[in-house]
């Protein structure tokens, strides 16, 4: 993997970063490196405005900030048409468990961020038309979630696979699960296990 540079600011009151430069790191190690070329730093910092902001890029389309979130939360009001809480293991009118937000704020918001580094118009010199605007990186986001979860990826951190029934309310995975398939089924086709095949509008 290419070097990416991470840091993290303090989170203050009761606020906590929800995911680590570990958590990033294996998802970018499920991605070709296509996707993430123009990645050059994560942040971790505490810039959600009272939950307004979940991440954002900077640094000229080079750079992703995750921002900090309180302890207990449900994210229900940020998921776009086609999504439900259950997608990532919460329920409707709850607090989301912390693997559901942690597994929201990496297969969703994360890889939506990444989505606005993709250039999609490469002769053009105006950022709008150059750069994925929100429709094609929540399609990026979509199209690679439902990939990556369309099959068991094995690691001892459930967030990196769909939801599992065995999945408690406080979030803790009582059994494994075998294989879990996202809402919608797979995105694409596979290439191996570990990386796989992109949309074909990722340059």
């Amino acid at each position: 993997m290419r070097d990416i540079r991470f840091s993290a600011s303090i989170a203050h009151c009761d606020r906590r970063h929800w995911l680590s430069e570990e958590d990033i790191r294996v998802l970018l190690g499920r991605l070709p490196v296509e996707t993430y070329q123009r990645l050059r730093a994560v942040h971790f910092n505490d810039q959600s405005h009272g939950v307004r902001m979940l991440g954002y890029v900077s640094g000229g389309r080079r750079e992703i900030a995750i921002c900090a979130l309180p302890p207990r939360l449900s994210l229900t009001r940020f998921l776009v048409r086609g999504q439900s809480p259950s997608m990532f293991g919460a329920r409707r009118g709850a607090q989301w468990p912390k693997l559901a937000v942690r597994r929201y704020m990496l297969y969703d918001v994360f890889l939506h961020e990444l989505g606005h580094l993709q250039i999609v118009d490469p002769g053009s010199t105006k950022e709008r038309r150059r750069f994925a605007m929100e429709r094609y990186a929540q399609e990026f986001a979509d199209h690679w979630r439902g990939t990556l979860w369309a099959r068991h990826f094995e690691h001892t951190d459930p967030i990196h696979n769909a939801p599992a029934q065995e999945e408690s309310a406080d979030g803790v995975r009582t059994t494994a699960e075998p294989s879990a398939a996202p809402n919608g089924g797979p995105a694409a086709p596979f290439g191996n296990s570990a990386v796989l095949e992109g949309p074909p509008l990722v340059s």
